[in-house]
């Protein structure tokens, strides 16, 4: 949602960067924000985006670092799931691998399909290993984006040729 200081979600999501860095937080790469369809009832449309960071806080730690900062934008924890919510950061994957705690579960469990978080994060950590299934960012990105293949079309009759634009990029 829209935030009475920092503007629109797009900008929301640039203040809680600069808000991470003046933290004991290092914000190593960012993605550039995405504008995506929600996930459960809402009809609003989300901005989404991916830091990598960098801290030498353990999870639960960091987990309570995220929601402080979640708090100072104005997030309300309660009331319905799926609802509208000024800020949301999550702890998608960690360099020290898998973490399970009742508060927390590191990979995210959810992020493998969500093209909103796989798409971002392929800009910015695209070799990073989820630790459960072995698969780099990117090739979880394009296991859940890549389009069914179709069966090749016979080559068009010569007559035909210089009437046809099927396959051609503006036909799309």
């Amino acid at each position: 949602m829209a935030h009475p200081r920092h503007g629109p979600p797009p900008a929301v999501l640039r203040a809680a960067l600069v808000a991470l860095e003046t933290s004991d937080l290092r914000v190593i790469a960012s993605a550039p924000i995405i504008a995506s369809a929600p996930v459960g009832p809402s009809l609003r449309r989300y901005a989404n985006g991916a830091a990598v960071i960098e801290t030498v806080r353990p999870p639960l730690a960091l987990l309570d670092q995220l929601q402080a900062i979640e708090a100072a934008f104005g997030r309300n924890r309660r009331g319905q799931r799926w609802r509208a919510r000024t800020l949301d950061l999550d702890i998608v994957l960690w360099d020290g691998g898998a973490f399970c705690d009742a508060r927390l579960t590191v990979p995210h469990r959810e992020y493998r399909n969500r093209t909103f978080v796989l798409g971002p994060a392929a800009r910015i950590a695209r070799d990073w290993r989820d630790p459960l299934t072995c698969l780099c960012v990117k090739h979880a990105h394009a296991r859940l984006t890549r389009r069914a293949r179709l069966p090749k079309a016979p080559p068009p009759h010569d007559a035909c040729r210089a009437h046809s634009s099927v396959g051609r990029a503006t036909d799309f």
